[in-house]
């Protein structure tokens, strides 16, 4: 399961964003130093929850209580168990509930915006580290490792997000980069806009990538078009197209491995398909 294969980074990023989480809530509490009111409702139920985490990790945790683990960062003395799952319920997915935006995570009853800074500072974190990681070491050696890497970031977003990454003659990862947002068509994506950057970061390749909010990562005529355009326009200035890759749901299309890339070398070759 996807969520099994981040469990690795995720165990240290909680752990870390939980201990500065409690921090700024406390400071943020109205008087953190008066009285103790007793133990909240939920508090063992909250604490069998982390010390659930601390001994395995997400393997045997549900979705709801993910969200309910990090709802707990922002509000940790309050149940957060009601507003986990509705908030499930409202975003269909755990990626959906990452991805809302903070207006509408706020119109889940009882979650404010405390419980947004902890979705919102694990999400960012997570991605950080996966970014961070990506520019540590080669990422082309097979398209299913640019689709773990990048499914993270485009899997549930409800636009579609063109991003491009831009690799060295060692196939190092130089910079990544979203470009454009919105429908991925021929009026909305121009080779000039990645050309220009390719040449900025001295790229000897690039990967591209968007998802599909439908989920079906099967291309259209107008993802063809434009990767066959990229192909062409990378060609002229002698920098070498590895891949295009469509993100849907826990699935990916790989235009390389379809060939499709090897063809549209082919075409500026002056040899028709």
């Amino acid at each position: 399961m996807r969520r099994e294969k981040y469990q690795h980074f995720f165990i240290c990023i909680c752990e870390k964003a939980a201990a500065a989480a409690s921090l700024l809530t406390d400071a943020m509490n109205e008087n953190p130093t008066g009285p103790d009111k007793g133990t909240p409702d939920g508090a063992g139920h909250r604490d069998r929850l982390r010390q659930k985490f601390l001994n395995g990790g997400l393997a045997a945790f549900l979705d709801y209580e993910i969200v309910e683990l990090l709802l707990t960062l922002g509000t940790p003395r309050r149940d957060c168990k009601t507003p986990a799952r509705r908030a499930l319920r409202e975003f269909k997915t755990f990626g959906g509930v990452l991805e809302a935006c903070p207006e509408d995570l706020q119109r889940i009853p009882g979650i404010g915006s405390r419980n947004v800074f902890g979705l919102k500072l694990v999400h960012e974190v997570s991605r950080r580290f996966l970014k961070d990681k990506m520019m540590s070491r080669p990422v082309c050696h097979s398209s299913r490792e640019v689709y773990d890497y990048l499914c993270h970031a485009l899997r549930d977003l409800k636009k579609e997000r063109f991003k491009v990454i831009f690799l060295d003659p060692k196939n190092q990862v130089v910079e990544e980069k979203t470009l454009f947002e919105g429908t991925v068509d021929s009026s909305a994506v121009y080779p000039r806009e990645v050309i220009k950057d390719a040449l900025r970061y001295e790229a000897s390749a690039l990967i591209f990538a968007h998802n599909h909010p439908s989920g079906d990562p099967e291309p259209s005529f107008c993802d063809r078009e434009v990767t066959r355009d990229l192909v062409f326009a990378a060609r002229v200035v002698q920098i070498k197209v590895l891949d295009h890759i469509i993100i849907g749901n826990n699935r990916y299309f790989s235009f390389a491995d379809q060939g499709l890339i090897d063809d549209y070398d082919l075409m500026f070759n002056g040899f028709p398909r």
